[in-house]
């Protein structure tokens, strides 16, 4: 067993929980999944800003969750979610400086910092990227070139 092993499965498993909850979120959006927005909340408008952080909820969680293209999309979630942050959490409480703690927006920073290192590390262990690059690096014969396989 390699001495790393329990840290790349925890880090596989943080790529498939962090995807799975953006899926829920925009599912829920979207879809109305797991009983719908909250009572009250607007209707999603297509084509409007919150119809597209749900697509993009939706379609990121999915490929985060298989890790595909997980660089990319990793950086993209990273990005919504900070401006989830700063538009629906620190703008909207009209107080001023507040901490993440005080205007509900813990679960939006953390996500952020969560993809933003998926960005920076690429998916781990079992995902998509990895098989990928084993498949690419197999069909290649020691000098870089095609080994006609």
């Amino acid at each position: 067993m390699q001495p790393n092993w329990f840290a790349r499965v925890a880090y596989f498993l943080l790529r498939v929980i962090a995807g799975l909850m953006m899926l829920q979120a925009g599912g829920l959006a979207l879809f109305g999944w797991l009983g719908g927005p909250p009572p009250g909340s607007p209707p999603i408008v297509a084509f409007s800003q919150a119809w597209f952080g749900a697509v993009l909820q939706v379609a990121g969680g999915t490929l985060m969750m298989i890790g595909l293209f997980t660089r990319i999309t990793a950086f993209l979630l990273s990005g919504e979610m900070a401006v989830a942050y700063w538009q629906f959490h620190y703008l909207t409480t009209g107080q001023g400086w507040t901490w993440p703690i005080q205007n509900q927006g813990m679960p939006a920073v953390l996500l952020s910092f969560i993809f933003l290192l998926f960005a920076a590390q690429g998916a781990g262990m079992l995902s998509v990227d990895e098989s990928r690059q084993l498949r690419k690096a197999a069909g290649k014969a020691p000098g870089g070139k095609p080994s006609g396989k």
